[in-house]
């Protein structure tokens, strides 16, 4: 499979056999559930579309519904679509997909998700920038300042894409080559080393 939808449990860490101790994210990878099989035939490109997580039948739509029952399935919460040019099983609408027919250990994944908010924050904390550094010579408001933004009489403007203060996080963001230290296929879980975006019970698209 080319990719899954999981859901961060939170951090621990383990000993490697060199007793190195490593930071480590839990991820819980439910059964993913095929909804749909798209072709180019009907759809115009090839791809599967995987369902994570139940959910009331009420609070899911009528035309939901009947996509559900097409494929024969519950209402799931979570739908992503994943490319099937790298899948090397049989798919069927209706069939579950484990976390250990996905990934084994010592593989690497990358894995996406929408980082934490971190509301409107400054350009220390936003873009890295320095500040004045001291609070001499009559500096004693200007150690977080962004400092000039651009000449007065000409261009008369502030260009596009300068750095400055603004909302921060709440983006999706993509962790690449995370190595998969262990694998539980009995308790649907995936230890990686690292970080991975976003809070606990963040929803992560998993991708090889």
């Amino acid at each position: 499979m080319p990719g899954m939808i999981g859901k961060k449990i939170g951090m621990t860490s383990l000993f490697d056999e060199n007793g190195k101790n490593l930071p480590c994210t839990v991820i819980e990878v439910e059964p993913n559930v095929v909804t749909q099989i798209k072709n180019t035939e009907t759809d115009g490109y090839e791809a599967v579309q995987l369902a994570q997580g139940s959910q009331k039948e009420s609070r899911v739509p009528s035309a939901m519904q009947g996509h559900f029952k097409k494929a024969g399935v519950s209402p799931r919460k979570n739908l992503r679509e994943f490319d099937t040019n790298f899948v090397d099983i049989e798919l069927k609408e209706g069939m579950e997909i484990k976390v250990d027919q996905f990934v084994s250990e010592g593989q690497f994944v990358d894995i996406s998700g929408i980082s934490k908010g971190k509301g409107f924050q400054g350009v220390v904390k936003r873009h890295n920038f320095r500040g004045v550094g001291q609070a001499t010579h009559g500096q004693h408001n200007r150690l977080r300042a962004p400092g000039s933004i651009g000449a007065g009489s000409d261009p008369s403007r502030v260009f596009k894409g300068m750095r400055m203060a603004g909302r921060m996080g709440g983006d999706m963001t993509m962790v690449e080559n995370l190595r998969v230290i262990k694998v539980d296929a009995d308790k649907n879980l995936m230890i990686v080393k690292g970080s991975v975006p976003g809070p606990k019970n963040a929803i992560l698209i998993i991708t090889k």
